[in-house]
């Protein structure tokens, strides 16, 4: 499977080759894909969704036993302390609110070994020219309306490196992977059907018409090029 350029610039300084790795919120298994490709050892591609745990599985697997796909809240991994060498985070940060992005960097930490190696690629907060804020806006207010919790929350790369270091890691570097980030058709009818899911469950009314926006600008957006996509590397103090 082919793995997309912002994953090989943010795996290709980092001692991947022979390590134990986590992928913290599998996705689609992009990084998992690079890492086995780098030459990791065995890979944890960790996450809660089932349909992305089957995808990562079809898409990656290719009959290796160096991965093992894990259904797992990242707040409770299902790996004993001191156990993987280096993790990644590849736009996972962005789905986390606060309290949910506090505990899944204290268990991190936890299962990373002394001189662990971290990889977080995320985005900083849109500008406030770019109109696909707009769409997001609606996602979480849905979001919020349904479960309490937004759907989505941009962090600076400042704030998330503050988070790891508060927990005992060390800042190494920070890349730019992408600037201005293609949020392209997919990308954005993707989050409109998550806006569309989320107001299914909110009073019907106000669901109706967060339903019918989030349609709606996804189909005049069509696609827009804004916002930066970064990459911090951080290592463990040994």
């Amino acid at each position: 499977m082919d793995v997309p350029r912002t994953v090989t610039a943010a795996l290709e300084d980092r001692p991947v080759d022979g390590r134990r790795c986590l992928e913290a919120g599998a996705g689609v298994g992009n990084t998992t894909a690079g890492l086995l490709d780098r030459g990791a050892s065995r890979v944890y591609a960790v996450t809660d969704r089932r349909e992305d745990a089957q995808t990562t599985r079809c898409r990656v697997d290719r009959g290796t036993d160096r991965l093992a796909v894990l259904e797992a809240d990242l707040r409770s991994i299902p790996l004993p302390d001191d156990s993987v060498d280096l993790i990644t985070a590849h736009g996972l940060c962005n789905v986390l609110d606060p309290s949910a992005l506090s505990m899944v960097v204290a268990e991190l930490t936890r299962v990373a070994v002394p001189g662990c190696h971290l990889v977080v690629d995320d985005y900083d907060p849109l500008p406030a020219e770019a109109a696909v804020r707009e769409l997001f806006a609606v996602e979480n207010a849905a979001a919020n309306l349904a479960t309490g919790r937004p759907a989505l929350t941009f962090y600076p790369a400042t704030v998330l490196r503050h988070q790891f270091e508060g927990q005992g890691w060390t800042s190494d570097r920070e890349r730019t992977l992408l600037e201005p980030v293609p949020w392209t058709e997919n990308h954005l009818g993707t989050h409109a059907d998550t806006a569309v899911s989320f107001a299914r469950d909110c009073p019907d009314d106000l669901g109706e018409s967060l339903a019918e926006r989030a349609d709606g600008l996804a189909t005049e957006l069509g696609s827009e090029s804004a916002g930066r996509m970064y990459s911090l590397a951080l290592q463990l103090q040994a």
